[in-house]
């Protein structure tokens, strides 16, 4: 078996709904709650569950972005990089497109060398041109999100989390990032795909994660566990 990098062990995150962390009220609900899960080194990950199963909060701790109210989450090597595609969360508006770049890769832990080397293939890639070195304020949403995807393409992480809504701009634009995650998929990245199509999940992951209600209802082979999610699907359906 693959060496693990990040476990969770009897996780829990409950809704916040304006309550400051450790002051959970007695009948705030869990968005995940009793979670145990393994992902290892390289392996490419389905996480498939209708909306609202808990998959974008699990996608949240896995980057950091939030902590567990239980639980623990354990990561096996200092320094390792997770980056999440959230496409322009953060970005200082003052600041240039360029000047946010190296921002955010200072904040993943590169160095400013690094970021200034990736320069160019980020403002080639975000298709942004002179508006590049102008404020990002002055961005429309389209704009940010191309910037966004750029940058997280350009850091090398160790760990790539993927959530299934990846609006970036325009058609032609979107068949290029698409074609970029596919090359993730290809390398010995590991990544982290939410979805609740589970034809995605069965195209290019090895191992699938059924979610319902935050917690795991099934996890094995993508064809195996995608199965008996749509089939559970089409039973609330009929």
């Amino acid at each position: 078996m693959s060496e693990p990098v990040i476990t969770l062990e009897n996780t829990g995150v409950y809704y916040r709904g304006g309550w400051k962390p450790g002051a959970r009220p007695r009948n705030a609900p869990w968005a995940l709650r009793g979670l145990n899960l393994t992902i290892s080194r390289g392996e490419k990950l389905g996480i498939v569950g209708r909306n609202g199963c808990g998959k974008s909060t699990l996608l949240r701790l896995l980057a950091g972005i939030i902590s567990p109210d239980e639980g623990f989450v354990k990561v096996t090597r200092s320094g390792l990089h997770v980056q999440m595609l959230s496409l322009g969360v953060g970005f200082e508006g003052n600041l240039t497109g360029a000047e946010n770049a190296v921002l955010s890769g200072l904040f993943m832990g590169k160095t400013r060398n690094h970021m200034l080397e990736r320069l160019d293939a980020i403002k080639a890639f975000s298709e942004l041109g002179d508006a590049f070195h102008q404020p990002v304020n002055t961005y429309s949403s389209g704009m940010n999100a191309r910037l966004g995807f750029s940058i997280a393409l350009q850091t090398d992480p160790d760990v790539f989390l993927i959530d299934e809504v990846l609006g970036v701009g325009d058609h032609s634009f979107l068949l290029k990032s698409q074609a970029a995650i596919r090359e993730k998929f290809q390398a010995d990245t590991t990544v982290v795909l939410i979805s609740h199509d589970a034809r995605v999940i069965c195209e290019v992951c090895d191992r699938a994660v059924w979610m319902e209600r935050g917690q795991v209802l099934a996890e094995g082979m993508p064809s195996d566990v995608c199965e008996i999610y749509e089939s559970q699907s089409q039973s609330r359906g009929a």
